[in-house]
């Protein structure tokens, strides 16, 4: 079962840390997220294989949007 790593606040994409096949550990940066001129990073909750990257960067989320949908290991 696949898990989805989703936006906590409304932001713009500053960079897609990571690509399709790419492994995972838990705790790493997956997206890094920009609100207020502050950078915050968007971190795998689980270790895996990511399966699908939903955002590019200079995409717009909102709170709850998917981001990256991670395989876990």
């Amino acid at each position: 079962m696949s898990h989805t790593v989703v936006a906590e606040l409304v932001a713009a994409v500053l960079k897609v840390e990571v690509e399709v096949g790419q492994r995972v550990a838990a705790d790493d940066a997956v997206v890094i997220l920009e609100s207020m001129k502050m950078e915050i990073p968007v971190l795998a909750e689980v270790a895996g294989t990511i399966a699908e990257v939903v955002v590019e960067d200079g995409d717009v989320v909102t709170e709850g949007d998917p981001l990256v949908v991670v395989t876990p290991a």
